[in-house]
């Protein structure tokens, strides 16, 4: 799996906001890091900078210079669809004569070809396959119409999928949750003024205070003098929040839904050692992502917390691998092994999610090769059985490992002595979330919204089944 994107957008009471808002987004690098960009308004005209790489990859000073504007947005990308080029990158931005309007999407539609194809054939034309144009095309034509608040209303009537979104209609900054809240946003308070983004670390960064979640269905509205907000509901529905977001994208100094994402990984690690619990020499986590399980993990069993593999911090996404050698060289350069810490013990070694097996297979060979005379493995979510089409970079339902394998199966493929996971169960008490406030589609391959060739796990009248 991979990120998904990061949003901002800020309002100030005076001076300039695309600096606070590049702060922001280098707090979000972690959501997207194949382009950047930031739209600025400065009470007449628009402002933008965008470009393919990491934050500070496309922006120096003179950029964030030539920036002005109390108001901002800016974007993170990974894309989930369309193409990896400079034109697809966000924010988006349109001019009418209804005003400017620059738009950053975090999310996927499942709807976007029907959408597109209803606009093409009135004539409207396309730079790309995103569908955060399409987003910004139907959010364009009902300003034609409509104030903000009721197009923003006729969008979300129109639009199926995940979204969060910012946007900015001349120099009005506004935050858009969909009704189901499937990926977050949250609102921050600054010495002067407001910012919306994906995680409240964003907020840190700028030494500003949480204010609250952006509730789903809800639109909210920056003042434009940077001195408060308006929100305004526009759906209530029953939830369907990512948990994925707390099992491994969100960082775990983020805060969601008043929970700290750290606190929520210690607590399924608990629960993993209370139901999966194995007696070892070491507990180990799969570094970065499994560190907080690991550590709820040992605590619980009061075992021993050892690093047993060492993660290179200076690795890009990308290797030369024509070979299967250097495939798995490939896995060493990422990842050593600390061998005095492992020869002649047994390890529980604990990540967050297996995925294809690949890497895991490869790192209980490692662990083996370094004289662990045991490999227990332990997965703090359930096995991915289905692909997300709600924001997440998932590989397909044929290169899934648990797509068509039982447990006794995978443990066997990857080598491991014993191999459990966690419950969609065990999730919802961790999270202290009922199970039916939760998108559960690549675990349960029952997704809460409509999906092509998919099962939908909506009843007739629109409530999700199994909700509380």
């Amino acid at each position: 799996m991979e990120e998904k994107c990061g949003v901002v957008g800020i309002s100030l009471e005076e001076g300039d906001a695309a600096l606070p808002t590049y702060y922001a987004m280098y707090a979000l690098q972690h959501r997207g890091q194949e382009g950047a960009g930031i739209v600025t308004h400065d009470g007449f005209q628009q402002h933008s900078e965008k470009g393919l790489g990491l934050v500070a990859e496309v922006f120096d000073d003179d950029d964030v210079e030539h920036l002005p504007g109390r108001a901002s947005i800016g974007h993170l990308r990974y894309p989930t669809a369309g193409e990896i080029d400079e034109r697809s990158c966000h924010p988006y931005t349109v001019t009418s004569k209804r005003g400017s309007l620059a738009l950053a999407h975090n999310g996927t539609l499942v709807n976007t070809d029907e959408v597109r194809a209803e606009f093409e054939e009135r004539g409207h034309t396309f730079s790309t396959n995103s569908d955060t144009e399409v987003m910004v095309h139907e959010l364009a034509s009902n300003l034609v119409e409509d104030g903000l608040l009721d197009a923003i209303k006729r969008t979300m009537k129109r639009i199926r999928g995940a979204y969060s979104l910012t946007l900015m209609h001349d120099d009005r900054v506004v935050g858009v949750r969909d009704p189901l809240g499937v990926r977050p946003l949250c609102i921050g308070k600054l010495d002067d003024g407001y910012i919306l983004a994906s995680e409240s670390v964003a907020i840190d960064v700028l030494d500003g205070e949480l204010v609250r979640d952006v509730r789903p269905g809800e639109v909210v509205v920056l003042d434009e003098d940077g001195g408060g907000f308006e929100s305004h509901r526009l759906f209530d529905e029953v939830p369907a929040h990512c948990f994925f977001e707390y099992v491994y994208f969100s960082r775990p100094d983020s805060t969601i839904d008043d929970r700290l994402v750290y606190d929520a990984r210690r607590e399924m690690g608990r629960l993993l050692y209370e139901n999966h619990g194995v007696e070892t020499d070491i507990v180990s986590p799969v570094p970065d992502s499994g560190r907080a399980f690991a550590s709820g993990y040992a605590e619980a069993g009061d075992l021993e917390y050892s690093e047993a593999l060492m993660k290179n911090r200076y690795v890009g996404r990308t290797f030369i691998m024509p070979t299967q050698d250097a495939r798995e060289t490939a896995v060493r350069l990422k990842l050593n092994t600390m061998d005095s810490n492992i020869e002649g013990k047994s390890v529980t070694l604990i990540d967050d999610s297996i995925v294809r097996g690949t890497t895991s297979r490869q790192l209980v060979k490692l662990l083996r090769e370094s004289g662990a005379s045991e490999v227990h493995f332990r997965v703090g979510s359930p096995p991915i059985v289905a692909p997300c089409y709600l924001g997440i970079d998932m590989a397909s339902r044929d290169e899934l490992m648990a797509s068509d394998k039982d447990v006794d199966e995978i443990r066997d493929e990857i080598g491991a002595d014993s191999l459990e996971y966690l419950n969609v169960d065990d999730i919802s008490e961790a999270l202290d979330m009922p199970r039916g406030e939760m998108c559960t589609g690549c675990v349960t391959g029952s997704y809460p919204v409509d999906v092509e060739g998919e099962t939908c796990e909506r009843t007739k009248d629109g409530s999700r089944a199994g909700a509380d």
